[in-house]
């Protein structure tokens, strides 16, 4: 593409973004450079010391009320009057409203579900955003402490050993401006490595930070510390983060990252609550002892399946499932997730496939959702009975609570066609609780049902339309691949992008490309456009220019959908096969026709089996992207490849030293 036409198509599409709600967005070039700077201070950070009057004023004050709690705490339970906790924060009042004069919306009554949660649970409120939150908020930095370790828990009854982050499962919710510089120290304490993957997350300058293990990062050692370091720039939206070290995130290491942006008040007019829903695929054994098995000789792609699915990290399990024999410890002390609604109220959900094999089908007997999101992108609303999503993708949903006061369930029903084999302790339907009643009384609500074509309405994802307005440029070159699992030396079976299958390599493929393009012996050997010959055999790398238009067409040869996702970009969906695929190949005699005009954005789509689809996006930031299948276990059979762009200028700005470190242990 012309410099020219690059740079003006780059300020218009920024124009368009930051402008779409004619309000100014936070000047980027005021944001501290250190936390420092601007205190923040987060629930694992120490308070600033109070003034000793304060101190002595307070003391005063807690006897007193000391006093008093005592008394009516004793007539209370004197009085039969005691009432079981509901395990969240008061309701704010006129007199304490957090943002200062605003209109607060009354807090949601949280069922006793239960009384008290299991000290490794995520409590209720984390999921909750508060509507409080500053949109016009002058950049800051927003500084995470993360530690990481392995505990014993029973998210469903069924004790086993999962990953933690600050002894919670799932992970503690992020949530920053754009704008903002995010700061998250990170210390392992596991017996293996690991790193963290922002999903989503654009990375400008700063590719090192994307946190993919063998690509842009050695992964962080055992009893060692990373500091994730980089600024929010362009995007905002509904994101979450993982372990990118082999298949660790199935394991629990998944959290959700929540970004905000002046153009979010117009959609705030639609709900006055703003929730985080994560689902996710659940086993019952640790991830690395399934591995093996998956990819052992003579295993044809049957990928684990899993034993339980989880809403909100818990939900139920049948213990008679196992017998003695299992060596299994089943608590049956679980619970299903319960949201608590007041009738009359609007919840926009931002729900988050945080899975590692299948997807779902999510719907809420007798309601119906209106999308307004899709993986980051804001959508004109349309309205449905049920969505499909697939791993790793995130939709945002309104449900308005209009129906009978009454008990209804939220459901998750899991997609198995995907699954080779069958597992015969899987109820593959998770249920939730949508409740009116501050109870956790089991619904009678019945699902909305396909086969009621005059009512039932599932959402069509290739009919969303973004709201803001984005023209697809033309692609300056186009690369086609084909995706496979084939059987090859010893029959095992492996994944494949063209013929190539990757392995995670011990020097990560960003230190490779530094390396080779500062060698004037091997610059070109790295840097030349198309596949680059500079990588060993597994490891599949397409060199593009900076501020190239790409176009990407995938051809899936194998009999299971996959869910692609682009790491440090959004593509346009110029489009794909239907579904189930009826076209076999892509036709090309319509290449020059596909409509320019407004295509889907989105950072992860399924591509259906023998199905294609026709992605674009601009490669617009230097550095090492992946490119891979998100369902955990292809991945490590080799389904990734990498986009490199701007070779010569990533080899200018070279890794930071923090970075380089961590491959010397």
């Amino acid at each position: 593409m012309d410099p020219a036409i690059e740079n003006s198509t780059r300020a218009a599409r920024a124009a368009i973004e930051y402008s779409q709600q004619s309000q100014q967005s936070p000047s980027q070039g005021a944001m501290p450079a250190d936390p420092a700077d601007k205190a923040i201070f987060y629930n694992d950070q120490p308070a600033p010391p109070a003034k000793r009057r304060h101190l002595l004023l307070w003391i005063a004050l807690s006897a007193v009320l000391f006093i008093v709690l005592g008394l009516g705490l004793g007539l209370g339970l004197g009085l039969g009057l005691h009432k079981p906790s509901r395990g969240f924060a008061s309701p704010a009042t006129g007199d304490d409203c957090p943002c200062g004069g605003c209109p607060c919306a009354p807090e949601d009554p949280r069922p006793t579900n239960p009384t008290e949660l299991p000290p490794w649970r995520l409590p209720d409120e984390e999921y909750h955003l508060s509507m409080d939150w500053d949109l016009n908020a002058a950049p800051t930095t927003r500084v995470y402490n993360f530690s990481v370790e392995e505990i014993q828990a029973s998210p469903d009854g069924v004790l086993r050993n999962l990953i933690t982050i600050n002894g919670k499962f799932p992970g503690p919710m992020i949530r920053a401006n754009r704008g903002d510089r995010l700061k998250i120290h990170v210390t392992n304490n596991l017996d293996e490595p690991t790193s963290i993957h922002w999903h989503g997350m654009f990375q400008y300058g700063s590719n090192w930070m994307d946190g993919t293990s063998g690509v842009t990062q050695c992964p962080i050692p055992p009893g060692r510390s990373f500091l994730y370091d980089f600024l929010i720039d362009g995007q905002y939206g509904t994101y979450w983060y993982h372990s990118h070290y082999s298949t660790q995130y199935t394991d629990g290491m998944v959290g959700p990252l929540v970004i905000h942006a002046p153009e979010e008040a117009k959609a705030r007019e639609k709900y006055d609550h703003d929730e985080v829903i994560m689902l996710q695929d659940w086993y019952h054994d640790r991830s690395k002892d399934l591995l093996p098995g998956y990819l052992a000789s003579g295993n044809e792609n049957n990928g684990p399946v899993p034993d339980n699915g989880l809403i909100q990290g818990t939900n139920t399990f049948d213990c008679s499932s196992y017998d003695e024999s299992s060596n299994r410890t089943c608590e049956g002390n679980s619970t299903q997730a319960v949201f608590g609604v007041t009738k009359g109220s609007r919840y926009r959900y931002r729900i988050i496939n945080t899975g590692a094999f299948a997807g779902f089908y999510f719907s809420v007997d007798n309601h119906t959702i209106t999308v307004i999101e899709a993986d980051a992108t804001v959508v004109e609303p349309m309205e449905a009975h049920r969505l499909s999503i697939n791993i790793a993708q995130r939709y945002s949903v309104i449900v308005s609570a209009d129906q009978p006061v009454d008990n209804y369930f939220i459901r998750a029903d899991m997609i198995t066609t995907c699954f080779a084999t069958t597992n015969p302790i899987l109820n593959s339907l998770v249920l939730g609780i949508l409740s009116y009643t501050e109870s956790t009384k089991t619904p009678a609500s019945t699902d909305w049902s396909p086969h009621e074509a005059s009512v039932f309405n599932d959402l069509n994802s290739t009919a969303l339309v973004p709201a803001v307005k984005i023209s697809a440029p033309p692609a300056d070159a186009l690369y086609y691949f084909t995706v496979s699992f084939q059987i090859g030396a010893y029959a095992l079976d492996r994944a494949l992008f063209n013929e190539t299958t990757w392995v995670p390599p011990t020097i990560p493929t960003i230190n490779q490309a530094v390396h080779g393009i500062r060698n004037a012996s091997t610059a070109n050997t790295f840097a030349v456009e198309g596949v680059s010959p500079g990588f060993s055999d597994n490891q599949l790398v397409v060199s593009v220019k900076q501020g190239q238009i790409i176009d990407l067409l995938i051809q899936n040869l194998d009999d299971g959908a996959h869910p692609f996702h682009l790491h440090g970009h959004e593509f346009w969906v110029m489009a794909q096969s239907p579904v189930p695929a009826t076209t076999g190949y892509f036709p090309w005699e319509t290449y020059d026709s596909i409509d320019t005009s407004n295509p889907l954005r989105r950072d992860t789509l399924t591509i259906a089996a023998f199905g294609w689809a026709l992605l674009r996006f601009e490669a617009d930031h230097e550095g090492l992207w992946a490119f891979h299948c998100h369902i955990s276990w292809h991945m490590e059979a080799g389904l990734l490849m990498q986009f490199m762009t701007g070779g010569h200028e990533l080899a200018v700005t070279g890794i930071p030293e923090d970075v380089l470190d961590l491959c010397d242990a």
